[in-house]
């Protein structure tokens, strides 16, 4: 199983290599790893890397993620291809191809209508709960609420 990092990685590597003037904030990385990780569980029921995804206020947040770039990169700061650990991430074919097909549908989104997106739907909500918009919350997204909701999403696209 890949680590969460490595993830992260392989998407700056991607988005500074093929554009190095597209822009890929934290809150964008955020949310592209938790794209990956939900549709891995909807589509084949078990994760993509190991990491989990807690429902913050703006969206799912991986906690490694934000401790490797917390206090230097903020919500908004742009990552750079200065912020690769790893520079040889390795993939299986069948697995790049997973997450290039997940990057074509989300990188066209800003990190501000990911967050919506997230927002929107029921894994963020349910593990939210009636907390309020602005209310702090690190309650783990729960594996099968991402199941449930991206396998069915998944089941409706292959109809």
């Amino acid at each position: 199983m890949y680590s969460v990092n490595d993830i992260a990685d392989y998407i700056i590597l991607k988005v500074k290599s093929e554009d190095s003037c597209a822009s890929l904030i934290n809150l964008k990385l955020q949310k592209l790893l938790y794209y990956i990780q939900a549709w891995s569980y909807g589509m084949n029921k078990v994760p993509f890397f190991k990491g989990e995804f807690q429902a913050w206020i703006h969206g799912p947040v991986n906690k490694t993620i934000y401790d490797r770039f917390n206090p230097a990169k903020y919500l908004y700061s742009e990552i750079t291809a200065s912020d690769i650990l790893n520079n040889n991430v390795k993939l299986t074919d069948d697995d790049a191809v997973f997450v290039d097909f997940i990057l074509e549908n989300y990188l066209k989104y800003s990190g501000a209508e990911l967050e919506k997106l997230s927002h929107s739907e029921l894994p963020w909500k349910e593990t939210r709960g009636t907390l309020g918009s602005n209310e702090r919350c690190d309650k783990v997204i729960h594996p099968e609420l991402m199941m449930e909701y991206y396998g069915k999403k998944w089941e409706e696209l292959n109809q």
